[in-house]
């Protein structure tokens, strides 16, 4: 196999993707069926759901935080895909911007429900199909799993457990030929960045707009990424040139060496 071809994944993988109705996730599955894999997709938003699915893309309704929903989604995942080779453990939240005494209990529990408990239903019910194909796991994180970020507490404490999660699996099921990582997204451009902009310049008494140059000052690059580098970064690691890829937080930033 030339280099070149090495970068593209086989054809065939069986995908599953969590949360891939839209932003990244829908992008992550969109690129997939580029290269010939089938996609089975999960997303908590029912009118997302029916849009995304059609042609190689199946989905379940669930809440990825719910452990009856996770299982029926993997259920229904090998009924449609008859195994996985990859699964992206991709729902999360933002959760709430404010000092750590204005977070609430609730406010914070829900944020590691979704983005940290999520990650590991995916892996708890991934891991003996995975064994099977010898296949990957991808747990999407953040550039706040690896920085401090004030008045982010729950997300960045929710973060940073999944990139802790990602490494532990990839110690515990390398052995069996079972890869694990975590990507670390920086401020990927969509409504959900623009709602944690509008969410600080509020609370900081600014215009979005000067909030918004804020942000992009505190990145190498100046600009934001698209969720497209997010999916091409998928996508090598599902390639023969990503096999030897393991127990790694792959930053796809921009260079964001602060928050």
């Amino acid at each position: 196999m030339s280099i070149l071809a090495s970068l593209t994944p086989p054809k065939g993988l069986r995908v599953l993707i969590t949360a891939g109705a839209g932003g990244i996730g829908k992008c992550i599955a969109d690129g997939f069926v580029e290269t010939g894999a089938r996609v089975h997709i999960s997303d908590i938003n029912a009118a997302a759901l029916d849009a995304a699915i059609g042609g190689a893309i199946t989905g379940t309704r669930a809440n990825s935080a719910d452990p009856k929903d996770t299982e029926r989604l993997f259920s229904e995942a090998l009924d449609h895909l008859g195994g996985l080779d990859v699964v992206i453990a991709n729902a999360g939240i933002a959760g709430p911007t404010a000092t750590v005494d204005a977070i609430t209990p609730d406010e914070w529990d829900e944020t590691l429900e979704i983005n940290l408990k999520g990650a590991y239903l995916a892996a708890h019910h991934a891991r003996l199909e995975l064994v099977k194909s010898k296949g990957q796991f991808i747990a999407i994180s953040s550039v706040a799993g690896r920085l401090p970020y004030a008045f982010r507490t729950p997300y960045a404490a929710s973060k940073w457990g999944v990139v802790g999660l990602a490494k532990s699996l990839a110690a515990e099921l390398g052995p069996d030929g079972v890869r694990a990582n975590a990507i670390l997204p920086g401020i990927v451009e969509g409504p959900r960045i623009d709602g944690v902009i509008s969410a600080r310049a509020k609370q900081t008494g600014v215009s979005f707009e000067e909030m918004r140059e804020t942000y992009l000052g505190k990145v190498s690059l100046r600009r934001m990424v698209s969720p497209k580098d997010i999916a091409a970064m998928c996508l090598f690691l599902s390639s023969a040139g990503g096999a030897n890829i393991s127990g790694q937080a792959l930053s796809v930033c921009g260079g964001v060496e602060t928050l």
